[in-house]
This record gives structure tokens, C-alpha cells and sequence, in this order.
């Protein structure tokens, strides 16, 4: 479905203007909601559902997210979930590169979610519109390498520490300031290295060195991060926190994950990162005609 042939909606937050994000090739209107499907190549992903290395299998994901109506696919070679071991870049390129390639024909824009500048660097180049960074371009040569692609989308996360230990005992004095803070540090690092604003977006990154009380307090605030970039994307979808919340495993909270993306939406973010393309979809477009977003 094209960006244009949807109704374009606004949520409760006020936004002083209509903001557009480079994307790519793309230029994405953020008016209104926008779907991004999470597509894993990788063999480890925290919900058992997301799972999958074969190029055939993970492009015919893309291809059915995007019949669903995602906006956006994002594209995963190595998992960052808690505990979850680093690969290398040459194997992550391995797995991810064959997928990008046939994503990039799908008539939206695809992000590659890597923390590496050397994949980084390479996606760039094979035409990808959007890096995903977990590590908000901290590795070195990663500002250099989205400076040298002057179109390309950014999305910088926060995370504290590494998927290897962010999990384990995570702490702050004031989490909403803390990641406020950083992610604004992020945003001044990459447009001083040439990363203009209107190709950022950022995400508190719920769950990367959280915990459950920590993540619920930046979801009540996820406001203050309105004013640092084009956009706030965020990404809820069947994590343990929702778990905590209503004791079920992740197969069985599509149902919290919906309510997290719509609560979400409500208090400005603009780009919902799911794996349940379709269900997301019609819930915001039924969520968009009852008043609460125009």
C-alpha cells in the first residue's frame, strides 16, 4: 500500500509542524503513524516466531509485510536480544545482504538494523535507505559512513551497555534525563559529523538496559523526546516488559503489544517498529477514526 493511499492522521500530541523524514530514496511523511515490520535473518531472536537465516524465507517476509501494509521493513542479521552473542561483521553481511537486495524492489524504504560501521557502510552502499543503530552511531567510522550517504535515514536508539550485559542489574539516577540527555548528545554528534536533522529520528529503546520500571517510566514521558529529531520510533513488540505486565509469554501478547503501539502513538511516536504487521495496521487505522488521533 502506498504512503499516499492512506488517510493521514495526527495523535493527541501537539506538533508544531508537519514533519518529513529522509528516508533513502524516500521522503516519509510523519503526519500520521507509520508501520515498521521487523524482519530477523538471524537464528537467535528473543520470540521464537521472528526467527529465521534462509534469504528466500526472510525476503517472502518482507513481501508479505509489505502486502500488509508496512510503511517500512527492517531488515536484522544479528539479534540484540539480552544475552544474545556478537557476530561478525562478515557474517552478518553474508546473511543480510542477499535479503536487502530483493528488499529494495518491494516499493518502500528499508532500514538495516546493524550496530557495525562496516555493515553499515557496505548496506549503504547496496542502496539501503535507512540504518537502525542500537549503539546510536557510537562504533567508530559510523558517523563517517552515514555522512558519506547524504540521504540515508538515521534512527539512534539508547541503550546502556551491551546486549551482552544490559540486562544485568541496569541502573540510572533519573532515566528519563539520562536518555533524553544522551540521545541529544547523538543527535549533536551527528549533525556536526554531517547528518542533517530532517534524516533523524530517535528511540528510548525500551528494553536495551532497562528495567521493567525504567522502561514504564520513559513510556509516560516519551514526550520529552518530541523536540531532538523528525521523529520518535519505538519499539514494543511482544517484549518482556509486556510479559511482566500481563504474565504471558512472548507468543501470546500480540494483544499488549497493539495497546503499547497505540499508547505509544498517543504521546507522539511516529514509527511503530512490530513483527505483527497486519494487526498493527488495523488497529490503528480503526484507533485513528475514534477521535483520540484525526
Amino acid at each position: 500500500m502506498s504512503f499516499e493511499a492512506w488517510p493521514t492522521v495526527t495523535d493527541t500530541v501537539a506538533v508544531s509542524r508537519v514533519r518529513v523524514w529522509q528516508a533513502g530514496r524516500y521522503r516519509v511523511d510523519l503526519s500520521r503513524p507509520r508501520v515498521m515490520a521487523i524482519v530477523n535473518v538471524t537464528p537467535d531472536s528473543f520470540w521464537e516466531g521472528g526467527r529465521g537465516v534462509d534469504p528466500a524465507e526472510a525476503l517472502a517476509r518482507c513481501r508479505a509485510a509489505v502486502e500488509e501494509g508496512a510503511d517500512l521493513l527492517d531488515l536484522g542479521a544479528e539479534s540484540t536480544r539480552p544475552g544474545a552473542p556478537p557476530v561478525p561483521a562478515d557474517e552478518e553481511l553474508r546473511r543480510l545482504l542477499p535479503v536487502l537486495e530483493g528488499a529494495l524492489g518491494l516499493g518502500v524504504p528499508v532500514s538495516v538494523d546493524t550496530r557495525k560501521a562496516p555493515v553499515m557502510t557496505a548496506a549503504l552502499a547496496a542502496g539501503a535507505d535507512v540504518v537502525n543503530d542500537v549503539q546510536a552511531l557510537q562504533d567508530p567510522g559510523a558517523l563517517e559512513a552515514l555522512a558519506a550517504h547524504p540521504r540515508a535515514g538515521v534512527c539512534l536508539m539508547h541503550m546502556q551497555g551491551t546486549p551482552q550485559s544490559m540486562q544485568v542489574a541496569p541502573a540510572y539516577r533519573d532515566v528519563v534525563g539520562e536518555v533524553v540527555q544522551f540521545l541529544a548528545e547523538r543527535v549533536a554528534a551527528a549533525e556536526q559529523a554531517g547528518v542533517s536533522r530532517d534524516r533523524l529520528v530517535v528511540d528510548p529503546g525500551f528494553g536495551f538496559g532497562k528495567t521493567v520500571d525504567h522502561n514504564l517510566a520513559l513510556w509516560r514521558q516519551l514526550e520529552r523526546l518530541l523536540p531532538l529529531a523528525q521523529g520518535i520510533l519505538v519499539g514494543w513488540s511482544r517484549k518482556s516488559t509486556l510479559g511482566h505486565l500481563t504474565g504471558r509469554p512472548a507468543g501470546d501478547r500480540l494483544p499488549a503489544s497493539l495497546a503499547a503501539a497505540l499508547a505509544s502513538v498517543q504521546r507522539g511516536a511516529r514509527i511503530v517498529r512490530v513483527h505483527d504487521v497486519a494487526a498493527t495496521v488495523d488497529a490503528l487505522r480503526v484507533w485513528g477514526q475514534s477521535g483520540l488521533i484525526e
